[in-house]
């Protein structure tokens, strides 16, 4: 699924801060190099319906497995192996018994510490990954799992290998055996073990996936073919948000476009981008929160949320808005299936010329059978002269002025705002009486 730069900004898939990332909020690797594995399938989601059901299914098998899960693979102890592949070791005579075997611990002394300090971790690691091909050696199903758990089962069974599972309680105190051990995964099976890492930094990144969906309570998403978009939630929420209230939304082929209004602070900003990140994660393969959630595949998404200025270049908001907008219809004429969302058209000039704009822009975009757009604004007025489309949506968040605070319900509501509380703000800021006060020091 095409996602642009801007896009995984608008939804802070990644983030500056990492901590208000939805990477961040996902990540459940144990390892520093299942971190790295993770990033990578985060940042691809896929476009093919059996792959993502596959992973769904992966992601489910592992799943059921977490609380079997081997605790000794730990990050210190992958640390230790990646260091311990690296060490500049002195040669180790294959015979058990040679002379410079039996002096080793005398005559290479550095040497001799890092084999005590790394086989214990060697052991645990080889200990874990025999667990886990336990755990999920007959798995059955068409996914990405059976290719990694057969390579594994590979691995695990190469004679020299297969040492550290026969040896591993004498080898911690038996010196000599210790020694042959530490050879073998340094000369004849050097490059299995840097495999044996590296499939389980891949597992790592699955098991994070397959966590972050219990601990987070997610839902996997229900795929259905379709020749047209269509997205149906029932309580999606914000994955970031604390208590959140969840939408129900239905878009499709009888609504393209979702018109939604509202105060600032109701909700519509974070209702648009939580249908985003939900179809980002179902192209993932993950879970998503909601209740339910049933969509056709996606081959884009497109945000137009958070537009700047650029002083170098010499460009305005406006020519960024316009510049932004020209690229997402010609996204969105090519044929694909595109979901777009757009957070208040045309911010940057005068209400008239926005109204303008924005009633030219969606009543283009309706007539693009192949897309959905999901669209706020504060330019109420247009949606009058939008009543009569029948491909358009039209939804609102209310918000209640009580003396002391403004009420948001975050509920979505049929029709179109008429809220006007900008002023009202103001008042309950005490902006108001700031302003009055400095007229009154002019008149003094």
């Amino acid at each position: 699924m095409h996602v642009d730069p801007i896009t995984r900004a608008d939804l802070n898939l990644f983030h500056p801060e990492e901590r208000f990332s939805i990477f961040h909020r996902l990540n459940y690797t144990i390892t520093d190099g299942g971190r790295e594995e993770w990033r990578m399938l985060f940042e691809r989601p896929l476009s093919d319906r059996t792959q993502i059901e596959a992973r769904q299914q992966l992601l489910q098998q592992i799943g059921e497995q977490l609380p079997q899960w081997p605790s000794q693979l730990t990050n210190g102890t992958l640390h230790a192996i990646e260091k311990w592949l690296e060490y500049p070791l002195d040669p180790i005579h294959e015979s058990s018994f040679a002379l410079g075997n039996i002096l080793y611990r005398w005559l290479h002394p550095a040497d001799h510490s890092m084999i005590r300090y790394s086989l214990p971790h060697l052991l645990d690691f080889y200990d874990g990954c025999q667990q886990i091909l336990e755990l999920l050696g007959a798995i059955d199903g068409n996914n990405p799992l059976q290719k990694q758990i057969t390579r594994f089962r590979y691995l695990l069974q190469q004679s020299a290998l297969n040492r550290l599972s026969v040896g591993k309680k004498k080898a911690r105190d038996t010196y000599l055996l210790g020694l042959q051990l530490a050879r073998l995964t340094r000369t004849e099976n050097r490059n299995e073990l840097v495999e044996l890492v590296a499939l389980y930094y891949q597992l790592d990144a699955w098991y994070a996936m397959a966590k972050a969906t219990r601990e987070l309570n997610l839902t996997f998403p229900v795929f259905q073919d379709s020749e047209v978009p269509f997205l149906r939630t029932q309580a999606l929420t914000h994955l970031q948000l604390e208590n959140p209230v969840g939408y129900d939304l239905e878009l499709g082929p009888a609504n393209r476009l979702l018109f939604l209004t509202g105060a600032n602070m109701a909700g519509k900003s974070t209702l648009i981008k939580s249908i985003g990140i939900a179809v980002y994660l179902a192209h993932l393969g993950m879970g998503v929160p909601a209740r339910r959630m049933e969509l056709s595949l996606f081959e884009g998404l497109l945000s137009n949320v958070t537009i700047t200025d650029n002083i170098v270049r010499g460009e305005s908001y406006f020519f960024n808005e316009v510049q932004r907008i020209k690229k997402t219809l010609q996204h969105m004429m090519d044929g694909r299936k595109w979901l777009v969302l757009i957070d208040e058209l045309f911010k940057g000039t005068n209400v008239e010329d926005a109204r303008r704009c924005s009633l030219a822009v969606i009543q283009g975009v309706i007539h693009l059978p192949n897309a959905l757009t999901l669209l706020s604004t504060h330019l109420y007025e247009i949606g009058e002269s939008l009543k009569q489309e029948p491909a358009i949506l039209f939804r609102y968040f209310e918000t209640e002025v009580r003396p002391d605070a403004l009420h948001f319900s975050y509920q979505l509501k049929e029709g179109i705002s008429e809220d006007r509380i900008g002023y009202r703000i103001l008042e309950r800021e005490g902006v108001t009486d700031l302003l009055r006060q400095i007229q009154r020091n002019i008149e003094s």
